[in-house]
């Protein structure tokens, strides 16, 4: 029996092992939880050296007695510490004083028989202080259970049993060896398995009372895994008893009838095992009398979003239908959504299936029936349920074609705030399924999360198709803005061209004029075939860019002057054409800004490595709150229906394209300076 008895209290000691790993990682710090946490500690160390004890009998029986002692204390201290106000003062006090007096009184004896004057020791206490402890035990638990709250009771009903058999068990063992004179050894040592039995009842306690400060967590897999494993465990005994009888009691043909058997019985634990009715089953047991939910919502939830993004955004509508239908099972689903103009849900997508296998599924108009009571009461319809009793859904009525005998069996909502984006239909999941609260709870929760996704991806083409209309639009406002600037040239030129026409002065500047709108035009169209930007940038002369831009602002007043000139080459990486243009821009705006008696000032210097280009007028300035809100945005001008609002942005764009940047001053009626930053392009070996 030492045999039996090790692996007795070794099953005890690993179960309160796994126990006190499970509540000491999920304890939160209330005192409930820390009383229950070293008893179960202290009953694994009881457990481990009843273990020890069963292969070393010469272990000292102070030493058991001691640990015997220390376990019941904790367990006296957890009950004592849940029935707080409801067991008795005077009970209490003397439960706790009871174990430290045979504790105390034990290691005297012991004490003074090591000294030789007395005879007896503490192996006299030991069955008279099993029996007191276990008596105090049940005692506190009475009291505690009689006194909770009915709605307490249920949380601490487990507890109670767990806790209250072992002490049963602990009375009926001491109170037998008092009655024979001994303890019986088959008592003692199922005395281990009896406990064992204890850790779900603890765990199952824990979880049901979150006021312990312990957040018990068993996952449903290890639950499935467990009972799977133990149910087949009980088949496989059942088939060994049976085949026991038949080889005993079957004669001559019982070894036969034995061979049949359990290769009968073989087949029918694989059919049973592979089959995905038992699984479910199981599954459905599981959940009802283990746990308060019936799904893992952590479990189910990663699976959704993994499954939402397999695909990413190329075919998110059949993964959302796939993503809900794996949820329960389903065989497959189709998704109906609303379609521009609203008047119509029409399929969109199906899963596994695709749409063109699927012509039965015609589309729904938008104020049918069914579209408007899940819009307004966010109703799940179950046409199983529309079949067998009309009235439990409020003559929610599916369109005809669909049937009460179709694949259909649940029609789920899509709801973007409280706009109805369409619905999933799905087909019957495998039995047994009858929809709950939470099954409707769920599909609630999933379909709001599908519908914001498929809002959001119609959103993000609509944006998609926004942007490539931005771009030609801001490449069409561009090319009007360079195109108003040279016909704004030419008309100038055919203005004066009716009183100047003889003057060759005159006709010598209109061909230059002619030459640098045409030029420009040419420019526009390189830039259009995108060729310009990547082929003419190179090396360029600031100051023959400077003087080009200057040029050709003058004739407008006020003219642009230009500042005295750095006697070095400045040479910086750009366009000279677009650079020239971006400066234009500059100086044009200071005149927009400037009256004619005003001056504009135009200087290039270069120092710390930088090409700086300064444009400076004395016209009428800018707040701060306009330079930092308005003044780069594009499409905002102050100057009424003459402006476009672009050039400030452009000549930003180009500068920062080309590595350089734009710095602003300015002050209301003192003027402004706009100043361009370039990097520096070093001179080559023989240049000036």
């Amino acid at each position: 029996m030492s045999t039996f008895g090790l692996i007795s209290y070794a099953t005890a000691a690993l179960g309160f092992v796994l126990l006190l790993a499970m509540l000491a990682t999920s304890w939160q710090g209330r005192a409930a939880g820390r009383r229950l946490i070293v008893a179960v500690a202290a009953t694994a160390v009881w457990a481990a050296m009843l273990a020890w004890q069963a292969g070393h009998p010469d272990l000292p029986l102070l030493l058991v007695y001691t640990v015997e002692i220390l376990r019941d204390a904790a367990w006296i201290a957890v009950v004592l510490g849940l029935g707080r106000g409801l067991i008795a003062r005077p009970l209490a006090i003397g439960a706790r004083a009871m174990w430290i007096l045979l504790l105390t009184v034990a290691w005297a004896l012991a004490a003074l028989r090591e000294a030789g004057q007395l005879r007896i020791g503490p192996d006299e206490l030991f069955v008279p202080s099993g029996i007191a402890m276990a008596l105090a035990v049940l005692v506190l638990l009475e009291q505690v259970y009689r006194n909770a709250a009915p709605g307490d009771r249920v949380a601490l009903r487990f507890l109670v049993i767990g806790l209250g058999g072992v002490f049963a068990y602990d009375l009926f063992l001491y109170s037998q060896a008092a009655l024979f004179d001994g303890i019986s050894e088959d008592a003692w040592y199922a005395r281990g398995l009896v406990t064992a039995l204890m850790v779900p009842m603890i765990a199952i306690a824990a979880r049901r009372n979150p006021q312990w400060s312990l957040d018990v967590f068993v996952s449903r897999q290890a639950v499935m895994f467990t009972t799977s494993v133990i149910a087949v465990g009980a088949y496989l005994l059942l088939m060994a008893l049976g085949g026991y009888f038949l080889q005993a009691f079957g004669g001559r043909w019982g070894a036969v009838a034995n061979l049949v058997f359990f290769v009968g019985a073989a087949l029918v634990l694989a059919v049973v095992v592979m089959t995905g009715f038992a699984q479910r089953r199981l599954r459905v047991f599981v959940s009802k009398h283990f746990f308060r939910n019936k799904y893992d919502y952590r479990v189910e939830w990663l699976r959704f979003v993994e499954t939402l993004s397999e695909s990413g955004n190329a075919d998110v509508r059949r993964t959302s239908v796939q993503a809900i239908a794996q949820i329960f099972d389903c065989p497959g689903g189709v998704l109906y959504l609303r379609d521009a103009a609203g008047r119509w849900y029409a399929p969109a997508a199906a899963w596994p299936m695709g749409l063109e296998d699927l012509p039965e599924f015609q589309p729904i108009e938008a104020d049918h029936a069914m579209a408007r009571q899940m819009r307004e009461r966010q109703w799940i319809l179950d046409l199983r349920e529309l079949g067998r009793e009309r009235r439990a859904t409020r003559k929610f009525e599916a369109p005809a074609w669909l049937g009460e005998r179709g694949p259909v069996r649940l029609i789920a909502p899509l709801l973007d705030g409280n706009e109805l984006r369409g619905f999933v239909m799905l087909y019957q999941p495998p039995p047994p399924f009858e929809p709950t609260y939470e099954d409707r709870d769920l599909l609630r929760t999933v379909g709001r999360h599908v519908a914001t996704l498929i809002a959001q991806q119609e959103a993000d083409l609509k944006l998609a198709e926004a942007r490539q209309f931005e771009t030609y639009h801001r490449l069409t406002a561009f090319l009007m803005h360079d195109l108003k600037n040279a016909v704004a040239q030419l008309q100038l030129v055919m203005g004066n061209a009716a009183r100047h026409r003889d003057n060759p002065e005159f006709v010598a500047d209109m061909v230059t004029t002619v030459g640098n709108a045409a030029e420009r035009m040419k420019r526009l169209i390189e830039q259009l075939r995108d060729s310009a930007h990547a082929s003419t940038a190179s090396a360029v002369d600031l100051v023959g860019v400077a003087q080009a831009a200057v040029g050709r602002c003058a004739d407008r007043a006020p003219a642009p002057e230009l500042a005295e000139l750095p006697g070095e080459r400045i040479r910086v990486h750009a366009d000279a054409g677009r650079l020239a243009s971006a400066l234009e821009h500059l100086i044009r705006n200071a005149q927009d800004a400037s009256r004619p008696t005003d001056r504009i000032r135009l200087s290039v210097a270069a120092a710390d490595g930088q090409a700086r280009i300064v444009v400076a007028d004395r016209g009428a300035g800018m707040t701060a709150d306009f330079i930092r809100e308005r003044l780069f945005r594009p499409f905002d001008s102050t100057k009424g229906a003459k402006g476009m609002g672009i050039g400030a942005y452009q000549v930003r764009e180009y500068v920062q394209g080309i590595g350089g940047s734009v710095h602003v001053a300015s002050q209301p009626g003192q003027g402004t300076q706009f100043e361009i930053r370039l990097p520096l392009v070093a001179a080559t070996a023989g240049e000036a």
